[in-house]
């Protein structure tokens, strides 16, 4: 349907073309109308995506639509209106400008990004808009742009569009997101007609006015983009080769400081100073999103080794973890000579327990277990980890043995205390552990596995004793 009513368009508009002495004015309505209906379309494709990160891509590129349509409609009142058909508005040049700074921003923005970073783009874009500003009324006045104003504004028209085409096919072909493949698919295929109407148009079509047959072409590219925004569904996800889709996330947020750099170039000779002012703005901007950027990775290398080190289901230390600690901590008591004491824990009747009332309350259990045993050992050098399965384990360092066994019963009882609800509703259930402990007053070997071995010795005897106890054991 989108395709049948955009043709429909371009047949009316070659009927209005046909009209005599209505021509003219009757184009200018239609080439006012295609940046508009594309405008819509990309203003209804960013609701319906309201709850992706392309809505802001969509927006963007409505908000250069507008700024399209609204060039043209300057240069309709200043042919139309005031009768001055030879003349070109500057400000109509600038919106015509203008209008590929939202693009550039919807090429730069990388998906999933927090709001400063957005607000750093929002920036960077902002002055390369007022440098297109400085650098069209350089050649141009707001009711005039003379010949050799317009030469040097179609130059600057075409590094734009060649540089929006070329960074928009880039994006497309990395993008792995359907939904962002959707959004750079439509900004490609516009891009690219729209660099070829436009070069046919500035240096073929040159002395051809408004009213002519070359109007129907403006139309197809903003007529391509409101059909494929209103296309329902994402593009397929596509399958590319991970270091360049990398390459080209990490590397697209450069996008808006490389325009800002190729602007301020074209102003280096008239506006030396504001050119440096770009050069500066340019590198500051891309060195301080790189600063934010490279923060967020460490502090998600953070968490992620933080989550290495933890226990996905109860919390405490995993046994990766108690592995490292155990050993710097047998280390640290061999270089210091002070006490070393370790603590193996069991639930007891773990299986059974599993059995009669399901693995949801089994977990529920072990979660019970290991927050309790967390807020017993409260020392910052008490470690406690999930050895496996309902076995844990508490790595005791510099604590005398008194400490060692006041701190195992402490935990025994607490553990003790734990009322669990049964999953009919009906009544509670308790919990008791069982508990090894050793104490080495000196260390003199080189690794721990004694302590383990003691300690796995003395669990096995307070389970073998009557269980929920605690078990003193030793070095041999």
């Amino acid at each position: 349907m989108a395709w049948l009513a955009a043709a429909l368009y371009m047949l009316a508009h070659a009927m209005a073309l046909s009209v005599p002495g209505l021509a003219a004015p009757a184009s200018f309505l239609f080439l006012i109308g295609a940046p508009l209906l594309a405008a819509a379309a990309c203003t209804h494709r960013m609701v319906r995506s309201w709850h992706s990160d392309v809505r802001i891509g969509w927006l963007a590129l409505a908000v250069g639509m507008l700024l399209w349509a609204g060039g043209m409609a300057l240069n309709m009142y200043q042919e139309i209106a005031l009768g001055n058909v030879d003349a070109v508005p500057g400000i109509a040049m600038l919106l015509y400008v203008l209008y590929g700074v939202p693009l550039t921003f919807a090429m730069a923005h990388p998906r999933h990004e927090p709001w400063y970073l957005i607000a750093i783009d929002g920036a960077l874009a902002l002055l390369l808009g007022y440098l297109f500003f400085v650098h069209t009324f350089s050649y141009a006045t707001p009711s005039d742009a003379p010949d050799p104003g317009v030469g040097s504004l179609r130059l600057m028209f075409d590094i734009e569009n060649i540089f929006i085409a070329v960074f928009a096919l880039l994006r497309y072909f990395t993008s792995e997101d359907g939904t962002r493949r959707g959004l750079f698919r439509a900004l490609t295929v516009y891009a690219w007609v729209y660099l070829l109407m436009a070069a046919y148009i500035n240096h073929v079509a040159t002395d051809t006015g408004y009213g002519a047959l070359p109007d129907l072409l403006i139309d197809i590219p903003f007529l391509l983009l409101a059909v494929l925004a209103l296309r329902h569904g994402d593009e397929p996800a596509r399958q590319t080769p991970r270091r360049l889709t990398l390459a080209v996330r990490a590397g697209a947020p450069l996008i808006l400081p490389a325009a800002l750099l190729v602007v301020s170039a074209l102003l280096v000779d008239q506006h030396p100073h504001l050119a440096a002012f770009g050069f500066i703005f340019a590198t500051l901007g891309a060195g301080l999103r790189g600063v934010v950027m490279q923060v967020r990775a460490m502090e998600g290398q953070d968490q992620l080794d933080r989550l290495s080190r933890v226990d996905a289901l109860t919390g405490v230390a995993n046994r990766r973890e108690f592995d490292q600690v155990l050993l710097a901590e047998w280390n640290r008591a061999r270089r210091s000579g002070q006490p070393m004491a370790l603590l193996m824990i069991d639930i007891d009747h773990f299986k059974q327990f599993n059995d009669r009332f399901g693995h949801p309350m089994g977990d529920a259990c072990l979660r019970a277990v290991a927050n309790t045993l967390n807020h017993c050992a409260t020392r910052g050098t008490d470690v406690v980890a999930r050895y496996g399965g309902e076995e844990f384990a508490v790595v005791v360092p510099a604590t005398p043995r008194e400490g060692v066994m006041a701190l195992a019963d402490t935990l025994r009882g607490a553990v003790e205390r734990i009322r669990l609800a049964s999953p009919d509703g009906v009544g509670q259930v308790g919990v008791t552990i069982s508990v090894g402990a050793v104490v080495v007053a000196k260390v003199e070997a080189a690794d721990p596995t004694p302590l383990l071995k003691a300690a796995d010795a003395a669990l096995y005897a307070a389970k073998h004793g009557g269980r929920n106890r605690v078990v003193e054991g030793e070095v041999p």
